[in-house]
């Protein structure tokens, strides 16, 4: 599953570094993403909207084993 998620983010990372910001994969595990948002996107207030509803959105659409993803 690992590797589906990589791809997925590979997806989304330009729309992130459009911003100036970035995303790193950290842990899959048990349907749970664990990634880590930088550059921009770590310090942004509307982080944890982006997580949320653009990247947990994405990874469960295009991978529907995926429970959820958390920044750590």
């Amino acid at each position: 599953m690992r590797e589906k998620v990589e791809k997925a983010i590979d997806e989304i990372r330009p729309f992130l570094q459009g911003d100036g910001g970035n995303i790193e994969l950290i842990d899959v595990q048990d349907g749970v993403v664990k990634v880590k948002l930088v550059g921009a996107c770590g310090s942004c207030p509307m982080s944890q909207l982006t997580l949320k509803r653009g990247v947990e959105a994405r990874l469960k659409a295009q991978i529907p084993e995926i429970k959820e993803v958390i920044a750590v």
